[in-house]
């Protein structure tokens, strides 16, 4: 069950992505990443590995292209997602570095399921350990990479630490495999890919859009990360009491009747759906399932498990 407070109170979060095949320069990255900046947005996310990788000499995290990042990051005010193929002292990583709007990094996520070919590169990927998730000033940002999407284990940490929003930098699109994943976690995806596409996925799973380019895809989405979904279970009174009581600032904007879920959202700025939900004892559905798992595995006497 999280613990993480809801801090994305206030206007919601403009996301970028920019996808490409590998081969542009650095130069032409910037230039891309530089013109979305001075249109305003909180997040730009670029594709995995987007110099490449094969017969490139892994940087360290304070080379070019993330002096590059830092510097945009820093001139547009904007979080930057920003893979590379990093060198760590002897290890070489495939990682996605998160700048703040300050420039300085925030975050390091290392793929913990490098693929198959990343073994053959000299040095061959060191596979990640380990899943953070970051604290931005419009919510909790995780990331994962390409081969990622196939276990779930990644993808439950995320969501044990309180994920609003997953950036997925790939080298293809995945579709319905990233839609499993916001499905179960019910947090929003939006993917950057080598494949010149971006998927959108809600909290509730369902696809927000879906753009693909000519070589070139840049795709700008605003998500409100304050919008929260829960069970009908033991909620109906509490949800029928914060809107009779606070109507005016909250509603309920869906109700999916076959998986019992309701959706709200705030509809005044400087206001937190989440927050007076909480006020009003609405449990969110992804701590409620947790809650559940803990709390029937101890009736059990241990955690269940798919191998025993």
């Amino acid at each position: 069950m999280t613990d993480h407070p809801n801090t994305t109170i206030g206007r919601p979060a403009r996301i970028v992505s920019i996808s490409f095949p590998v081969g542009r320069s650095l130069d032409e990255v910037g230039s891309l990443v530089d013109a979305e900046g001075q249109r305003g947005c909180d997040l730009i996310a670029l594709p995995e590995t987007f110099l490449g990788q094969a017969g490139h000499e892994p940087e360290p995290l304070d080379g070019p292209t993330v002096q590059l990042m830092s510097t945009l990051a820093r001139r547009h005010h904007t979080y930057i997602v920003c893979p590379l193929d990093r060198r760590d002292g002897g290890l070489r990583l495939n990682s996605a570095v998160l700048l703040d709007r300050a420039g300085s990094v925030a975050c390091v996520y290392d793929k913990v399921y490098p693929f198959w070919s990343e073994f053959d590169v000299q040095p061959p990927v060191s596979p990640g350990s380990q899943v953070p998730v970051c604290q931005t000033d419009f919510g909790r940002v995780g990331m994962a990479i390409c081969f990622d999407v196939n276990f779930a284990a990644i993808w439950q940490q995320l969501a044990d630490q309180g994920a609003e929003l997953v950036i997925w930098a790939s080298a293809y699109s995945a579709g319905t495999s990233l839609q499993a994943h916001a499905l179960n976690h019910h947090y929003y995806i939006v993917s950057a890919t080598q494949e010149s596409d971006c998927f959108v996925y809600d909290i509730t799973g369902e696809q927000i859009l879906y753009a693909r380019g000519d070589g070139l895809q840049i795709t700008r989405v605003t998500l409100d990360l304050d919008r929260g979904i829960y069970h009908y279970d033991f909620h109906l009174d509490k949800r029928d009491r914060l809107l009779a009581e606070r109507g005016q600032v909250v509603t309920q904007e869906k109700a999916l009747e076959r998986e019992k879920w309701i959706v709200l959202r705030a509809t005044q700025p400087g206001v937190s759906a989440r927050e007076l939900a909480r006020q009003y004892g609405l449990e969110e559905l992804r701590d409620y399932i947790a809650r559940s798992r803990q709390s029937i595995d101890a009736l059990r006497g241990s955690p269940f498990r798919s191998d025993a």
